[in-house]
């Protein structure tokens, strides 16, 4: 079981980067689809909603990874 969950574990700032792009593109894709369903000033404020969750969820992660080292240390 723990050989499965270190699969699943960000370890180093650069998956963490790769988990914000790959959230990043999930983000830009629903915020699109949102666009396309909702015409108008409501799309854009949910395609903004969308893009602004990656950059917190981001900035928590990287968090997250240095709090990580510094605790390890």
């Amino acid at each position: 079981m723990e050989r499965i969950r270190r699969l699943f574990t960000i370890k180093t700032k650069f998956e963490a980067f790769l988990v914000i792009y790959a959230l990043g593109l999930g983000a830009t894709e629903r915020g699109i689809s949102y666009i396309q369903h909702y015409p108008g000033l409501s799309g854009k404020l949910l395609a903004l909603a969308c893009t602004g969750t990656v950059f917190m969820a981001g900035g928590k992660i990287i968090d997250a990874v240095e709090m990580q080292r510094f605790a390890a240390d």
